[in-house]
């Protein structure tokens, strides 16, 4: 679980540090145990599953979480296509931009397959407000559907081997993040890019119809391109990682496809992926009941947009305000029990712009009680410089507290009037324990569409996602999903 791997690596770590005294330098340090030998054909073993798996395979369950992320990846890749972000990328790489093969989603503009997967995968992650696997906080979607659907567009595709591909893509990359997570993430890579570009390789090879052994170069050249450190994260930067990892993914299969080798042995080997980018690894995550055990079962999708560790205070924020009607000015302190992650992720206290918005504890829980929301519109540049709001945000104490866990807050808001609201949220909305309905899902799609595409569109688009397995071509979500 990742909350029990995080805390005893974060006790593991303090221990030295409280034991360090005058003759520590005379000690002996204790004899390591040898390392474990790692399995042999890691990668080849993954490429093998990744050939065979077919669309019969995958249960009920699986599928519907598939078509679910699928949903959920077109809205938001709508929803931040006009972003100040997407602009740039496309005024930049316009020029450079090869045969027009490939929709830009919320866009007029067609571009060449590996820049339209990148702006695709960077407006899907714009808003911070797209699908989380928890165990690893990878957003999966982004480097996977950005990429097939580009490539579905380039080469008819039907809509189940979509759907197979997408899965895979996703079981990949998550697979991949649980074998390095959380010492990988702890030191400061951003994962969604680095075991993103394995998911987006697995998929688009897979649409390829590559073989195990080109399978195995094209894990072997997305492992050559891990992108993404948490040092972006509040700029536009961060999302140019899922963005980069969906190109790159492609650019792996493709090479791959015409032969061109990589070492078999990319992920396990000494001076491999995971040894080099992590000081964990736990290669059972990754070839463990393949076939069985589904990560891509376990995705979930946010309400809210910004970093995932914010949203049991949000939840518990916006049902107060609501049950309680309170307002700003009645309100003299808000106080948050959180778990340190809360702080190291999202402790900036004064952001200046909507992107840093998305990594404020501060600024969430206050417009959350001001706005009684937590959508793309909360984390704006006219949100975070609300007069109302900022002066909120500054009575809000979040206070990093002995056994919470991260997926929970204690939030309290102390009245001027002496009175106590409290809220205490074991899972908030959106987690894997309290998921999102087809219904907000749709609620969520349709906000984040409105006056990009036409209303009759959305609708017709949202049937599309739903119905992808029946599909003649997947391409076909990605043409309507454009402006007109």
């Amino acid at each position: 679980m990742q909350t029990d791997r995080r805390t005893l690596l974060q006790a593991a770590a303090a221990l030295p540090l409280a034991t360090v005294g005058a003759n520590a330098a005379f000690a002996q340090a204790p004899t390591a145990a040898p390392a474990a030998a790692p399995p042999k054909e890691v990668t080849r073993a993954l490429a093998h599953y990744l050939v065979t798996a077919s669309y019969d395979d995958l249960p009920a369950n699986v599928r519907k979480e598939g078509v679910r992320t699928l949903l959920n990846w077109v809205g938001v890749a709508i929803g931040g296509s006009h972003h100040e972000t997407v602009d740039i990328a496309v005024s930049a790489l316009g020029p450079f931009s090869g045969l027009q093969q490939a929709s830009l989603f919320g866009r007029r503009e067609r571009f060449d397959i590996m820049n339209a997967a990148f702006i695709n995968g960077v407006s899907s992650h714009i808003f911070d407000y797209d699908d989380t696997h928890l165990k690893t906080i990878i957003h999966p979607a982004g480097p996977v559907a950005s990429a097939i659907l580009a490539l579905s567009e380039m080469q008819p595709v039907s809509g189940k081997d979509f759907l197979n591909a997408l899965v895979l893509g996703v079981e990949t990359e998550c697979r991949i993040g649980n074998s390095v997570y959380p010492n990988h993430y702890d030191v400061g890579w951003h994962i969604t890019g680095t075991a993103g570009v394995f998911g987006s390789a697995a998929a688009v090879g897979k649409l390829l119809k590559l073989n195990e052994q080109q399978m195995t170069w094209a894990l072997g050249l997305a492992a050559s391109q891990p992108v993404g450190l948490r040092e972006s994260f509040g700029s536009m930067n961060k999302s140019f990682n899922p963005g980069r990892a969906a190109s790159s993914g492609i650019f792996a299969a493709i090479l791959a496809s015409k032969n061109f080798t990589s070492s078999d042995a990319m992920i396990e080997a000494k001076r491999g992926w995971a040894n080099t980018i992590s000081t964990k690894q736990d290669y059972n995550e990754i070839l463990g009941d393949l076939g069985k055990r589904y990560e891509a079962a376990l995705n979930t999708y946010k309400p809210f947009a910004c970093g995932i560790v914010m949203h049991p205070a949000i939840d518990a924020a916006i049902q107060l305000r609501n049950e309680s009607k309170v307002t700003a000015d009645q309100i003299e302190r808000v106080d948050l029990k959180v778990h340190p992650l809360v702080l190291e992720l999202t402790g900036k206290k004064t952001p200046k712009a909507g992107l840093e918005g998305k990594f404020s504890i501060y600024h969430a829980v206050a417009v959350a009680i001001v706005e009684g929301a937590g959508g793309e519109k909360q984390f704006s540049d006219r949100a975070v410089t609300d007069p109302t709001v900022v002066a909120l945000r500054g009575k809000v104490n979040p206070v990093i507290t002995p056994g919470i866990k991260p997926e929970q807050v204690d939030l309290t808001i102390v009245l001027k009037d002496g009175r106590k609201l409290n809220r205490y949220i074991e899972h908030a909305i959106g987690s894997v324990e309290v998921p999102m309905t087809d219904k907000q899902l749709e609620t969520k799609f349709s906000d984040l569409a409105e006056g990009i595409i036409p209303a009759a569109t959305i609708r017709r688009v949202m049937d599309a996602c739903w119905n992808v397995e029946n599909l003649p071509n997947a391409a076909e979500i990605a043409r309507m999903s454009v402006a007109t």
